[in-house]
């Protein structure tokens, strides 16, 4: 399908990649946006940048709900844009704040399966909520407490071991046509 096309469909809608940590937010949202001729934003690339540390680091010094503070005024600032695709944090969806601004747009949930994502993460000394020793048990444990949230994003990209990001970006090019609300045009009334 044309990019075109997709222009027409999302009229300068921004979408937005929620999921777990290591479901390829950042990998997929850089392809979708070269697809859809979009820029790339991802929010906790934003919020190092500001505030000049690792989120690990935020963490470790201010703690998660800091944390949680910036990455939802992060999201407040870069939801005023359009033709945007934006990988968010795994758990910006926990404030429901947040969940106003990821509703201007179209919400897309990368939804990998527990196993996957252990072993993409298992040598990933950098993220905060996972240094504890069962990692398989920490992501199901998480994945449960989210997963209610997560199902109320407009698609469910199912993914399994073998998806490329091409493999899911084709699979997120399929479904948005299925999910875009038609534009109101008040002469049809």
């Amino acid at each position: 399908m044309h990019y075109s096309l997709f222009m027409d469909i999302l009229r300068g809608l921004n979408v937005y990649l929620i999921g777990m940590m290591g479901s390829g937010k950042t990998t997929v949202g850089e392809l979708l946006a070269q697809k859809l001729r979009y820029r790339f934003l991802d929010t906790d690339a934003i919020i190092e940048t500001l505030s000049h540390k690792t989120i690990s680091q935020i963490f470790a010094e201010e703690g998660e709900a800091s944390f949680r503070q910036l990455e939802s005024d992060v999201l407040k600032e870069v939801s005023a844009y359009t033709r945007t695709v934006i990988a968010t944090g795994g758990g910006i969806i926990l404030c429901q704040d947040n969940w106003s601004h990821l509703r201007d747009g179209m919400v897309i949930w990368l939804d990998v399966p527990v196993e996957v994502l252990t072993q993409r993460l298992a040598d990933d000394n950098t993220r905060p909520l996972l240094q504890e020793e069962d990692l398989t048990a920490k992501l199901t444990d998480l994945r449960h407490q989210r997963e209610s949230l997560y199902q109320q994003a407009d698609i469910t990209i199912t993914i399994v071991d073998r998806d490329t990001p091409e493999d899911i970006v084709n699979k997120i090019l399929t479904e948005i046509p299925h999910h875009v609300k038609p534009e109101f045009n008040p002469e049809m009334n």
